[in-house]
């Protein structure tokens, strides 16, 4: 399923998916003198964004008999979560290196967990099950479903928040940034990328989607070793800014996150806000995406 959606299919998702997901709130500061939104997007139900092109995803189709899923987390929770509202089971293929706390979220969220050593081997043991009759499979972004799921969180900056001009998001896969790119209403769209994990940065310099590294931090959040077709032809249409940080910008900038404004999120929702002080990003009033919180935490 790789046909681009529209901003139509933003506003369908955003009615279809309105009893499942929160409305998540921002927060209008300054950071360093400068006016700055923050989209709170780690606020959403299951920690990320992902709960909005999952649920979707399952919604706007016959329910089928089970679902399936390849993910490093986030995408898995999700799924989960909204295959359990509906009362389908789900398969999430994941990697081993799915921190802990991630997996136990899945699991204790329904999902059946089946682990392998790389990437490229859970996708494609993901998309060998969702060929069985009755399996849905629901890619993590190169879903026109999804990606119209994930155009609701821009939709909702452009209506709470519209003098914002540049939106700042965090790419892994790119599901998220081509709802962005989707759902801007022609305002900058700011790509932010790990150094060692920036799938649409080499998609960028090569002209298409490549294969990329996957090593950063922000991995188990950002882990796609090649942006989606969908995203790439969307963050292209949209003259997307890529914005590449180090893992020392990731964590100065999660730290700041909680330090400064008591925000607690994942390394890869630090991504966009590490672009944001790195000083690259045009505007007078930008838009920084937090876009999850599942990290590790324990009380005192």
């Amino acid at each position: 399923m790789t046909s681009t959606p529209t901003i139509a299919d933003v506003a369908a998702a955003a009615d279809r998916i309105r009893p499942y997901v929160r409305r998540t709130p921002i927060l209008s500061t300054e950071v360093d003198g400068r006016p700055v939104v923050f989209k709170l997007e780690h606020l959403q139900r299951t920690g990320s964004f992902k709960l909005r092109g999952a649920t979707n995803a399952l919604l706007s189709h016959p329910l089928p008999e089970r679902v399936v899923t390849a993910s490093g987390g986030n995408h898995g929770l999700a799924v989960a979560t909204a295959a359990a509202s509906v009362g389908v089971p789900v398969t999430v293929h994941t990697p081993d290196f799915v921190p802990a706390q991630k997996a136990e979220r899945m699991a204790a969220a329904g999902a059946k967990l089946v682990r392998h050593p790389e990437m490229a081997e859970v996708f494609a043991a993901a998309l060998e099950e969702g060929k069985e009759p009755g399996v849905r499979y629901v890619h993590p972004y190169d879903d026109p479903d999804v990606v119209a799921g994930q155009g609701t969180v821009t939709a909702e900056i452009v209506a709470d928040a519209p003098e914002v001009d540049s939106i700042i998001v965090a790419v892994g896969g790119g599901g998220l940034a081509s709802g962005v790119a989707l759902a801007a209403d022609g305002r900058h769209v700011v790509a932010a990328e790990p150094e060692g994990c920036c799938c649409f940065n080499a998609a960028v310099r090569a002209g298409e989607p490549v294969d990329a590294p996957v090593d950063s931090i922000a991995a188990s959040g950002l882990g796609a070793n090649r942006i989606g077709t969908i995203a790439f032809g969307l963050l292209t249409e949209a003259k997307a800014q890529s914005v590449l940080v180090s893992e020392e910008q990731i964590v100065a900038a999660r730290d700041r996150l909680w330090e400064e404004f008591r925000l607690a999120v994942e390394p890869a929702a630090a991504v966009a806000f590490a672009a944001l002080l790195s000083g690259e990003v045009p505007g007078e009033r930008p838009c920084v995406i937090l876009c999850g919180a599942n990290t590790e935490w324990s009380p005192s």
